[in-house]
């Protein structure tokens, strides 16, 4: 994908163009060292009080978990991850404490915190060669199961990673839509002063 498929109307980073979400990947496997790395770029993400609330439930897709954590997914996405490299769950810990004290209290930041890992893995990954591809059609409730996810963490989403491979493995229908897409002007959604529908 070139960076001049996005069309930008100020000097963004190319990285920022270069991060987009296919469903076509290419099957190979993603060395933990690789792995390791996308989950440090997501350490150093912003949270409140340094709260770090996110964590990440991952399968390999030549491990024994890789089948259990694709079923997890709706159908239509079980069709196109089969071919990633790294099926992650996100979640986020809905309870924090304050410096200093043990006592934990409800977070209000804990999905923004962890959406901001996210972002920095999904940079992380496309710096590496690779993409990803984040999804919430999933069975939350089987997943919770499934994973033994405490009651306090939130499942957020789950993510695909690997390399890219060319959109013709796809069904027909979703090859028109294997392409970097666009993004909505700055004015429609950045207000000086207050908001405006």
């Amino acid at each position: 994908m070139s960076v001049a498929a996005r069309a930008v109307s100020r000097a963004v980073d190319p990285l920022f163009l270069e991060r987009w979400s296919p469903r076509a990947f290419d099957s190979s496997a993603i060395p933990q060292e690789d792995l390791d790395t996308i989950f440090d770029a997501a350490r150093w993400a912003p949270s409140a009080f340094n709260y770090q609330p996110w964590r990440f439930l991952y399968a390999h897709r030549d491990s024994a978990d890789w089948a259990r954590f694709v079923e997890l997914l709706l159908p239509f996405n079980q069709s196109w991850v089969q071919n990633a490299s790294a099926l992650i769950f996100i979640l986020s810990d809905t309870k924090m404490a304050s410096p200093g004290s043990d006592e934990l209290k409800p977070s209000h930041s804990h999905s923004f915190d962890a959406g901001a890992a996210w972002a920095l893995m999904a940079l992380q990954a496309t710096r590496l060669g690779y993409h990803s591809h984040g999804m919430t059609g999933l069975d939350f409730e089987k997943a919770r199961i499934e994973l033994a996810v405490p009651d306090r963490f939130r499942i957020e989403a789950a993510a695909a990673i690997g390399r890219i491979a060319d959109k013709s493995i796809l069904p027909e229908a979703l090859q028109t839509r294997e392409a970097p897409s666009g993004r909505k002007d700055i004015a429609d959604f950045a207000t000086a002063g207050n908001f405006k529908a």
